[in-house]
């Protein structure tokens, strides 16, 4: 392997220094959960509205859920948008370490308690179904960003 290629383990940095440790572990074993379900996963992902949704989730049969992950209390105190979120999944939940009051989070949105190695789902909420205009619209941007990630990897 030349000095240039990155090793097989490589995991590229990511597109902002703005999450802190407990995050990245929430997100990590929140991701195992959701592709133990099914979905494939994309973190960081910007909606039409402006607003940066930590993970997305796209199902086979084009089920989109959205996580926010919350690491802290002060962290579920300053980020209210979440509730601007809702337009854009069928399904909306938190993610918080299994150090977190689960009792302090919102009850209109699904819940999931994570470490960096696995997650649990606590309390799932009714789907409000997406129309299929935006849904397909939403599927499409997930997949061209997903795919210039991709290609960023192997050709930066």
């Amino acid at each position: 392997m030349s000095e240039s290629t990155p090793s097989p383990d490589y995991v590229p940095p990511l597109p902002d220094a703005r999450q802190s440790m407990t995050a990245l572990a929430v997100r990590r074993g929140t991701g195992r959960l959701l592709q133990s379900l099914g979905f494939a996963v994309l973190p960081e992902f910007t909606l039409a509205n402006g607003r940066r949704a930590d993970l997305v989730a796209v199902k086979g049969d084009g089920t989109l859920w959205i996580v926010e992950i919350k690491s802290s209390l002060e962290d579920l105190r300053v980020d209210q948008k979440w509730p601007e979120y809702r337009d854009y999944c069928d399904m909306l939940f938190f993610a918080i370490p299994t150090t977190m009051d689960e009792d302090l989070m919102p009850k209109d949105a699904g819940l999931i308690v994570a470490d960096a190695y696995g997650a649990e789902i606590l309390r799932e909420v009714d789907a409000r179904p997406l129309a299929p205009a935006r849904r397909k619209s939403l599927t499409l941007a997930i997949a061209r960003v997903a795919a210039m990630r991709l290609h960023g990897l192997w050709d930066p």
